[in-house]
């Protein structure tokens, strides 16, 4: 479903990605791992559309989307979850969610909203309230069910689980496995390792702006090297 093939990517003369080569199969979930300073943000920026590619391929349902727009990519299908979020923070909940379906009918707008409150009942109760004054775990919630407003066919995640509470880790983690379950393709881009890897079909890990290992959770979860690395064992 959505291709990196040999892939470079930086920001004006720095070079991040390094001929990043990694896929995702419709309907798994994925995972990338690695340190701060790896590149794994610049990869879901380079899949968004925020950054150019350089060099290489980024191919989405068998089409290129490398020189694509953001708004284009939505509209295939792609949608982005950024690491910061990106809310309006002094908009309401409600406002929030519909915004995130701009690129939709609006004739879907209320079927959708029904379907992120089902998954998010705490946005539901806070529909009314400004973003801004929402807690850490309420926002991510938040950005979640935004993006899945545009309905998306693949989602990715940068960093889902960051600045939050065990217990609202958990629940961020719980519903993007609900996510999947509903035959949306999710890839997650994770510095906690545990998480990621136990709700994934398969990973890699990245270094340097290439991919190091790969396999599935499991096996990566089971690694001497990422257990000594990434999970503190």
């Amino acid at each position: 479903m959505l291709q990196m093939k040999n892939v470079c990517a930086g920001y004006r003369r720095l070079a991040i990605l390094h001929d990043l080569t990694l896929h995702i199969n419709q309907g798994e979930i994925v995972s990338v791992i690695g340190a701060n300073g790896a590149g794994k943000t610049t990869a879901l920026r380079a899949l968004a559309g925020i950054i150019n590619a350089t060099s290489g391929d980024i191919l989405f349902e068998g089409k290129s989307i490398a020189k694509s727009r953001p708004d284009q990519i939505v509209r295939a299908g792609l949608v982005h979850v950024p690491q910061d979020r990106a809310l309006f923070g002094g908009l309401p909940v409600i406002e929030n969610l519909v915004a995130g379906a701009y690129t939709q009918p609006k004739s879907t707008i209320s079927a959708s909203l029904d379907e992120v409150f089902e998954l998010f009942p705490i946005l539901k109760d806070r529909r009314a309230q400004l973003a801004n004054t929402m807690s850490g775990g309420q926002q991510q919630m938040l950005a979640i069910g935004r993006a899945l407003m545009a309905r998306p066919t693949c989602l990715t995640l940068d960093e889902p689980s960051i600045g939050l509470a065990p217990n609202l880790v958990a629940q961020v983690f719980n519903a993007i496995t609900r996510i999947s379950e509903t035959g949306v393709t999710v890839l997650i881009i994770e510095q906690n390792a545990s998480q990621a890897l136990a709700i994934s079909d398969r990973a890699y890990v990245m270094e340097s702006g290439a991919i190091a290992l790969e396999g599935t959770g499991l096996e990566l979860a089971d690694s001497p090297a990422v257990r000594k690395a990434y999970l503190g064992m």
